[in-house]
């Protein structure tokens, strides 16, 4: 892990996050499978003022520059991933992976028997990229319904719901 580090996120992070999530989210505007497709907005300060409160985001630092973050939310005994990004000029350099293999250790650490998330299907740093670490489909989200929720919201704001993916990591 060299060239950046990992810690817990602080409630100045937030405005960061901002900037950061709408950085990497413009990989997603240009993506040829989601042309014509709309890609979620990106979070409000003030949201992510709020996951941070909750103590579960982390924030990847190079430097003195904030490049990168996870977000995640319990339900029951599972941790939900909102959001995991990392700015386009800091990425394929494992700051994502290691913000995920971090999320997993806390997770672990505290008692949650898995993370879930929802992404889109087809995009190499969606689905696949989760894929490589752990993370299977849910078909069935029987006792998950905040990844049907989830999935309904994206299909509210218009992207087709055979884009989208919900999935899970089992924790040992």
């Amino acid at each position: 892990m060299s060239g950046f580090s990992i810690r817990l996120s602080r409630k100045e992070d937030a405005e960061h996050f901002f900037r950061v999530e709408d950085d990497a989210a413009e990989l997603l505007r240009q993506a040829p499978e989601l042309e014509g497709i709309p890609i979620p907005p990106t979070s409000s300060i003030e949201h992510h003022i709020k996951a941070i409160a909750h103590g579960r985001s982390l924030t990847a630092v190079a430097g003195e520059e904030i490049v990168g973050f996870a977000e995640a939310g319990p339900v029951r005994r599972e941790l939900h991933l909102h959001e995991l990004s990392v700015s386009r000029k800091h990425q394929r350099k494992g700051i994502g992976a290691t913000l995920l293999g971090a999320l997993k250790i806390d997770a672990r650490n505290s008692g949650f028997r898995a993370i879930t998330l929802n992404t889109f299907r087809e995009i190499a740093w969606n689905a696949p990229f989760y894929a490589r670490h752990g993370f299977v489909e849910v078909e069935n989200f029987e006792g998950r319904p905040h990844l049907a929720e989830s999935l309904e919201g994206a299909v509210a704001l218009g992207i087709p719901a055979e884009s989208r993916c919900a999935m899970i990591h089992f924790l040992d």
